[in-house]
């Protein structure tokens, strides 16, 4: 069975006491008692099967075994800590700027109040970028965004993911729209038979939908037009275009305003889920990405 080879900090401390000549001394120099530092060597002699050092009262020397580990070691150590450093830049340079991806609804009408409590707690700036679901996605798995906000069901495997918040769509109306005059809830079929206003394919809008007609039994019929902004659909709909699902926080003004009417709708599950998505540990490491989560999930 192959040997494992030591660990980093073992052979730190060993070369150490090669450098100083006595375990205490290396000991001193890593931080670590005397002791401790005697059971790391013996640990890594077992684990080897070699004899590394020569111990006796006055201090310890290397073995000949010991000396050409330490010769092999020595190089390895050095590009250990180069890379040490160069992860540390790497590491500074991120924390220097935030880069998040988020769906339209979430970018709209979300993230604004959650970046101005992040600028109040952490001054990093953060660039923002919107689109569409299957984009932030794409972004968050190529590293291009740190973090990603997306809305309703999705394929998130092999990311960290969180629910931040959630939401409905309704179907909104132009006020001389027929559906806007109905007193009766639409039935899934009547909604699927008629071509609407809606965003484009890859959208969390259009998926929840398309996934709530799914589930309904019915298939959704070819758009009328699409749109790939949310503000672009309620524009639409208000000139007198046709119908449209929308998030309910978007459309909340222009149905107080009567610029546009809610239609009623039975036997659509349209409730969707907010969630966050990144790459890596969960939760993220310590910095504005951990930040700008926990302000979303509050």
């Amino acid at each position: 069975m192959p040997t494992a080879l030591p660990e980093l900090a073992t052979l730190r401390l060993f070369l150490d006491v090669a450098r100083l000549g006595s375990i205490g001394a290396a000991g001193r120099a890593a931080g670590i008692s005397q002791q401790s530092a005697s059971a790391r060597l013996r640990a890594m002699e077992r684990e080897l099967g070699l004899t590394l050092l020569q111990r006796s009262p006055t201090g310890a020397e290397l073995t000949a075994e010991g000396r050409l580990l330490a010769e092999w070691s020595t190089d390895l150590l050095h590009r250990a800590d180069e890379i040490e450093t160069a992860l540390g830049t790497l590491r500074e340079q991120r924390s220097r700027q935030l880069h998040v991806h988020a769906s339209m609804t979430t970018a709209e009408y979300l993230l604004p109040g959650w970046l101005v409590r992040l600028r109040r707690r952490n001054r990093v700036p953060v660039s923002l970028t919107a689109a569409n679901t299957e984009t932030v996605l794409a972004a968050v798995r190529s590293g291009e965004a740190d973090l990603g906000f997306i809305e309703g069901p999705a394929d998130t495997s092999g990311l960290a993911s969180a629910v931040v918040g959630s939401d409905e769509l309704v179907l909104v109306a132009p006020p001389e729209d027929p559906w806007a005059r109905r007193r009766t809830a639409l039935r899934p079929q009547a909604v699927a038979a008629r071509s609407l206003t809606s965003r484009e394919h890859g959208s969390g809008t259009r998926r929840v939908t398309e996934h709530a007609a799914a589930a309904a039994g019915v298939t959704l019929a070819p758009p009328e037009v699409e749109l790939t902004t949310t503000a672009a659909m309620l524009g639409a709909v208000a000139a007198g275009g046709a119908p449209a699902f929308v998030s309910r926080r978007a459309a909340v003004r222009e149905l107080v305003a009567g610029v546009l009417v809610e239609v009623s709708v039975a036997g659509l599950d349209l409730h969707r889920e907010f969630t966050a998505v990144w790459v890596g540990s969960d939760p993220p490491p310590r910095g504005p990405a951990r930040d700008l989560l926990a302000i979303a999930r509050s």
